[in-house]
Parts: C-alpha cells; structure tokens; sequence
C-alpha cells in the first residue's frame, strides 16, 4: 500500500532539540524538548492515536489522501547559512548528499523528498539561530505552505545541539497563512551535513531524525523511564536513557531506530507504527495546509 502523503508546512510550536555529542566517556545524551513543549492539539492527538480512540476518522481520512496524485512526494527547502569565518564550509555537493540520505532512510517507507531550492546566505547572526535573529531568518527565508519541509543547515547552531525541529500541530489547520506557520521546520547543525567534519554524525542521519520529529515522532526514549507512554508508539521499545553512540544494548533497545541518538553508523529503521503514526499525524495536521 502506497502510503497517503504530499508534505507540508508547520506552525509555532513543539521544538525537540538534540544535543550534540559529548565527548566525555559514559555521559549520555540529553533531550531538550519532547512532550513538555508540544502544544495541547498535539498531545490530545498522540494520546488518542495511542488509545486507539481516533482511527475511525483517520481511516475516512486515510482515504481521501489515497486519491492524490503523487502521494508519497514532499516538497523540502534546504536552506546553508554560514558565518564568514565558514563560508566555504559547505560545498555545492552537500545538498545532494543530504538530499540522497534522507531518502535513503525514508524511500524504503514509500517517502520521497523532492528537493524545490537550495537557498545560501552567510550572515553571522542567523548562523548561530539564537532568538530574534532565528525569527527573522525564517520570516525572511521559509518558502512553501505548511506542507513544505525547510530545513535550516547552520553552521554556528546555538546551545550545543545537533538540532532541533518543530512537531505537528493543528496550529495550520485550515488557515493557509504563512504568517501563523513561519517557525516551523528545523534548524540542523550544518557540521552534521554528510563528509562534514562531525565525526560519527556527518552521514546526514541529523537530518533523518529532526525531519521525523516535523513528521509527528517523538524520540524513542521520550519520558527517561520504564513506565509510561514513552514515544505513544507500541512497537517501539521503552527506554530509561538514549543511546550513546552505538554500543551493544540489550535486543529490545531500539539502537537503530532514527528516533533514538546513535551514530549515524547506527541508524537503520523506523518501526510499522512509527510509519503509520506519521501518516495519522499528516492526514490530521500537515495535509492541505
């Protein structure tokens, strides 16, 4: 079955953040954002997807996307700022190579980005991303709807993190206003571009995870603990710590999922529910708008 999607554009919300690697020995990774900043449509929606409360309408849903032309396509924006100082950092081929990592990872779900524009600008303030100066990037820069992917490749990210994304929300739902929409996408530490010199996270698996957040995913460790919702996805294993690096867990760790912090050596697979879950959040929220 071809799975219903287009892509689209998101709005002020949820930001899940992802810090960067440590290099001090055994210290694990650390979520900046999850649950706690999503917004309330998000977190009634998970909650019921979870309960199996909503799949009646997502099934009526489910359905009319099935009749779009090309629904496994998302339009996406890569947008390379720079600081003068890394100006030359990022060749031309970069682009492609994300371009190619990303479907790698997600073509084997029946989801394909289709790359519209590459935008560069080198401006020291938007390549650090800190507040105001993160605002008016994304004012000056995003383009498409609400289904259109922008990510943000910056060569200075602010706070230590890998990257950090916004979650679905039905803050677009119907409104066609860029003007309510102009936060979302994700911002991505352009070192973690592939052949960047991130080593262990320059294979462009940043990039897979943030996009699966804007998707409607959680990371797989959501919550720190064994008991509990966790991610709100059944098949993917609860975890008390995240990953680090990619060391040999117990079986049932999902060390390899996206949604997890591994090396990008490490990552391989979404689960079914965790495909299914991103297909339920797009019919809810992203498609149309």
């Amino acid at each position: 079955m071809r799975t219903p999607f287009l892509l689209a554009s998101l709005g002020l919300l949820a930001s899940a953040a992802d810090p960067q690697p440590s290099s001090a020995p055994g210290q694990p990774f650390d979520c900046g954002t999850g649950t706690q900043s999503a917004d309330q449509s998000y977190l009634d929606t998970i909650q019921q997807l979870h309960d199996g409360k909503a799949k009646g309408s997502l099934a009526a849903r489910a359905a009319v996307l099935a009749a779009h032309d090309d629904p496994g396509k998302i339009q996406a924006i890569f947008h390379i700022v720079m600081t003068n100082a890394a100006n030359d950092s990022i060749t031309n081929v970069m682009p492609q190579a994300q371009l190619d990592s990303l479907n790698a990872a997600y073509n084997p779900y029946n989801i394909q980005f289709m790359l519209q524009n590459v935008t560069r600008n080198t401006n020291d303030a938007w390549a650090v991303g800190k507040g105001d100066d993160d605002t008016n990037m994304k004012h000056t820069l995003r383009q498409g709807t609400y289904n259109t992917l922008n990510l943000y490749f910056q060569t200075d990210l602010v706070g230590g993190v890998l990257g950090r994304c916004t979650l679905s929300s039905a803050v677009a739902n119907g409104k066609g206003n860029p003007s309510v929409y102009f936060n979302d996408g994700c911002n991505i530490n352009a070192n973690a571009m592939p052949d960047e010199l991130m080593d262990g996270f320059n294979k462009g698996k940043t990039a897979v995870r943030e996009t699966g957040h804007w998707l409607g995913l959680l990371h797989t460790f959501e919550g720190y603990s064994c008991d509990g919702p966790g991610d709100y996805i059944d098949d993917t294993p609860i975890e008390s710590t995240a990953t680090d690096g990619c060391l040999t867990y117990p079986k049932n760790d999902p060390i390899h999922n996206y949604m997890d912090y591994s090396i990008d050596d490490c990552y391989e697979v979404f689960t079914g529910l965790q495909v299914q879950r991103t297909e339920s959040m797009w019919s809810m929220f992203r498609d149309g708008n």
